[in-house]
C-alpha cells in the first residue's frame, strides 16, 4: 500500500525522491519522509500529503546524492509524525523505509527491549531497523548480511530499501510479498515500489521476486541474491511506458482523464487480439492452454473491490456463451475458508496492480492444489504476472486516480474476448451468431465516446442528489455487477452510503428505506427483462423516490416513468456494461467534486493493497 522510492548516484536525491513521490501518492497519503546521507543522515518526515512534507524540510539541510524516500498508508500505529517513514537505527547508523506488515514485531520488540533497544514509533518498522541494527552490531557484519539474516526471522510481508551511514556508497533493498522495482541508469539506481518514478530516467528495470535481496553500489554494480545467499542472475526488462501516461493531459483530475481515456484504453486491450473483419479473436495466453481451459469442470474467478465487480460479470458472460460453471470469489475469503479446487478447475486472478496480497495468496493455495492458474492484470511484470501459468495485461496503461475507471472497463473487456473465444471454441454458440457479436464489440469504443457526450446531463443530474445521504444502485442479470460498482464509486470518493442490489431483491428489504430523500440510480437497458425493470421503478416512484436511470437511446417507457435519463446507445446485451458503467463514473465523479472531496485521493483508500 505504501510508496517507496530511492536514488544512488550522482545526482541530487531530495528533488528526484519527491516528484518520485508525488508519483506514488496513490499508494497511500497518510503521511511521508526522507532520509538524505551527507556525511550525516538527515530524516525528514511529516503527517500529511508530499506537499506538506515539502513545506516541512524548506530551508533545512537537503543535499546528497543519495537517499530513500516513503509515502505511507498507515497500518501500525496512526498517521502521525513519529509513525512516518522513514525510522532509523538506536544509533542514528541506518534510516529504513518499509512497505508490508510484520506480523511478528511484538516478539522482536520484546526481545529487542531485553537487549537495550528504545522505541520511539508504533510501527513495525522501526522494529524492524532495530533488529537489523543488532545482528549488524553484535556481529560486525555488513549492511546486506545483517538484512539478510533479519529478514530469516521475519514473519510477513516486505518491500524494504536501507541505507548505512558508514557505507555511503550502496543501498540495499529486499522483497517478500510486495512489489519492488530497481531502475539501472548510467552509473545511478532507482528503487521504487513500481516504475512511475523511473520511466522518465530510465527504461531498464529489474523486478526484484520474493525473499530476493538486491545491493546497489554508486560504483554501477549490482548483485542480487536469495535470502538463502544464492546468487541470482536477474532478467533486465524495457518499461514500454510513455511519461505523458503519469500526467494530467490539461485535466483537472486524473480521474476524470482516466474516464475520459475508455475509448482508447478498451481499443488497446483488443488490438491484435481481435478482428471482426477476418472473424477470429486470439488471446495468447488462453492459446497456452486451450485444451484444459475449454474441458475445464469450473472456472473460479478470485478477485478483490472493483476487480470483483469486473469478475461477476464474466461469470454471467462465460457462463451464458461458453457453457462453462463459473465461482466469483472474493479473494481475502477464498484462502481461508478451505476450498475445494482440484485439477481440473481453471482459477482466474483478476488484479490492476497485479500485486493485491489477497489475491496473491489466493492464487498460492490454487497452485498448491494444481489449478491451471491464469491471471488479468495491468502493470506489466507484477507479481500475478510472474506467478500464474498464463495470461493476458488489460493494457489500459498506467491508472493513477485510486478510484478504478479504464482498469475496470479493461478487464471487462479482457473478459469478454475470453468468453467469446470459449465459445466458438466449444461451440456453444453459431458462427453467425459469434460474427455479429464480434462486429458489435469492436463498435464498442466508439459507442463509449458518445456515453461521454452526456457528461454536461450526467453533471446537472450530480447537482440535484449531492446532497442526499444514500443512495440505492439497481441492475439485473450483467448490469447487477455494475449496480454494485457504480455504488462503490459513489462510496469511495463522495463518501455517500450507497448499495448496489438486484433490482428484483429490492421489495426484499431495501423498499423499505425508499423515501423522497433515497435517490436509486437504475440500470434500465436489459432487453431480456425490459417490463421487469420499468415494474421495479414504479415501485421506486410509488414510494417518491428518486429515479435517475440509464437507458437505452430512444426509450419510451422508462424515460416517462424515471425523474432523469441519461442515454447509452443500443449494443448487444452481454455488452452493455461496457457502456452503463461510464455514466456511473461521471455521477460519482461530479457528486465528490461538488462535495469537496479529494477525487484522485479519497480519503482511507490506496490504489494498490499489498497487505492482509
Amino acid at each position: 500500500m505504501c510508496g517507496i522510492v530511492a536514488y544512488i548516484g550522482e545526482k541530487e536525491a531530495y528533488p528526484l525522491l519527491i516528484k518520485g513521490l508525488k508519483r506514488l501518492e496513490y499508494r497511500g497519503y497518510d503521511s511521508a519522509g526522507v532520509a538524505l546521507l551527507n556525511g550525516d543522515v538527515n530524516v525528514y518526515k511529516k503527517k500529511g500529503k508530499v506537499q506538506e512534507l515539502v513545506n516541512h524540510a524548506q530551508g533545512a539541510k537537503k543535499n546528497g546524492t543519495l537517499g530513500i524516500g516513503h509515502t505511507r498508508w498507515a497500518t501500525h500505529g496512526a498517521p502521525d509524525d513519529l509513525n512516518a517513514h522513514p525510522h532509523v537505527s538506536g544509533d542514528g547508523r541506518l534510516a529504513l523505509v518499509h512497505n508490508g506488515i510484520i506480523e511478528n514485531y511484538a516478539l522482536l520488540k520484546k526481545a529487542l527491549e531485553k537487549e537495550g533497544h528504545v522505541f520511539h514509533s508504533e510501527t513495525d518498522t522501526e522494529v524492524l531497523v532495530h533488529l537489523i541494527e543488532e545482528i549488524q552490531n553484535r556481529d560486525n557484519l555488513p549492511l546486506e548480511e545483517a538484512i539478510r539474516i533479519a529478514l530469516t526471522r521475519v514473519v510477513g510481508a516486505y518491500a524494504i530499501v536501507v541505507l548505512d551511514k558508514n557505507d555511503p556508497n550502496k543501498l540495499v533493498a529486499a522483497r517478500k510479498a510486495s512489489p519492488l522495482v530497481i531502475g539501472i541508469g548510467e552509473n545511478e539506481f532507482f528503487l521504487a515500489s513500481d516504475a512511475t518514478p523511473i520511466i522518465e530516467h530510465t527504461k531498464k528495470v529489474i523486478y526484484l521476486n520474493d525473499e530476493e535481496i538486491a545491493v546497489v553500489r554508486r560504483s554501477g554494480s549490482y548483485d542480487i541474491r536469495t535470502i538463502n545467499n544464492e546468487v541470482q542472475a536477474p532478467f533486465i526488462h524495457e518499461l514500454d511506458m510513455k511519461i505523458e501516461m503519469l500526467e494530467k493531459g490539461g485535466y483537472d483530475y486524473f480521474m476524470l482523464k482516466e474516464i475520459h481515456e475508455q475509448p482508447t484504453t478498451i481499443s488497446d486491450c483488443m488490438r491484435g487480439r481481435l478482428n471482426a473483419d477476418e472473424g477470429w479473436i486470439m488471446l495468447g495466453g488462453l492459446e497456452e492452454h486451450v485444451n484444459r481451459i475449454t474441458k475445464a469442470k469450473r472456472i473460479i474467478i478470485a478477485a478483490c473491490g472493483t476487480s470483483w465487480h469486473a469478475g461477476l460479470i464474466a461469470e454471467y458472460l462465460i457462463e451464458d456463451l461458453a457453457r462453462l460453471p463459473v465461482e466469483v470469489e472474493y479473494a481475502s475469503e477464498l484462502r481461508y475458508r478451505n476450498p475445494i479446487i482440484t485439477e481440473d478447475d481453471v482459477v482466474i486472478a483478476i488484479s490492476q496492480s497485479g500485486e493485491t496480497a489477497d489475491t496473491l495468496a489466493a492464487l498460492e493455495l490454487a497452485k498448491e492444489k494444481g489449478a491451471l492458474i491464469y491471471g488479468i492484470v495491468n502493470v506489466v511484470g507484477s507479481s500475478i504476472a510472474r506467478i500464474t501459468d498464463a495470461g493476458s495485461y488489460i493494457h489500459a496503461g498506467p491508472e493513477i486516480g485510486v478510484a478504478s475507471t479504464k482498469a475496470f472497463t479493461g478487464q471487462v473487456t479482457l473478459l469478454t474476448m475470453m468468453a467469446l473465444s470459449l465459445a466458438h471454441k466449444r461451440g456453444t454458440i453459431s458462427t453467425s451468431y459469434f460474427q455479429q457479436l464480434l462486429n458489435e464489440m469492436s463498435n464498442i469504443p466508439k459507442k463509449v465516446e458518445k456515453v461521454l457526450e452526456s457528461n454536461k446531463k450526467i453533471e446537472y443530474i450530480a447537482q440535484e442528489i449531492k446532497d442526499k445521504p444514500n443512495a440505492l444502485y439497481l441492475g439485473r442479470g450483467y448490469n447487477f455487477p455494475i449496480a454494485l460498482e457504480g455504488a462503490l464509486k459513489l462510496k469511495e470518493i463522495s463518501y455517500i452510503h450507497a448499495e448496489g442490489y438486484p433490482a428484483a431483491e429490492m421489495k426484499h428489504g431495501p423498499i423499505a428505506l425508499i423515501d423522497e430523500e433515497m435517490p436509486v440510480i437504475v440500470i434500465a437497458t436489459n432487453k431480456s427483462a425490459y417490463d421487469k425493470i420499468a415494474s421495479n421503478i414504479q415501485e421506486v416512484k410509488a414510494r417518491k423516490g428518486l429515479v435517475i436511470a440509464v437507458v437505452t437511446e430512444g426509450d419510451e417507457v422508462i424515460s416517462q416513468i424515471a425523474d432523469y435519463t441519461i442515454e447509452i446507445p443500443d449494443t448487444e446485451e452481454p455488452f452493455t456494461p461496457l457502456l452503463s458503467v461510464i455514466p456511473l463514473q461521471l455521477l460519482s465523479y461530479h457528486i465528490a467534486l461538488m462535495r469537496d472531496c479529494n477525487v484522485d485521493q479519497p480519503r482511507n483508500l490506496a490504489k494498490s493493497v499489498t497487505v492482509e
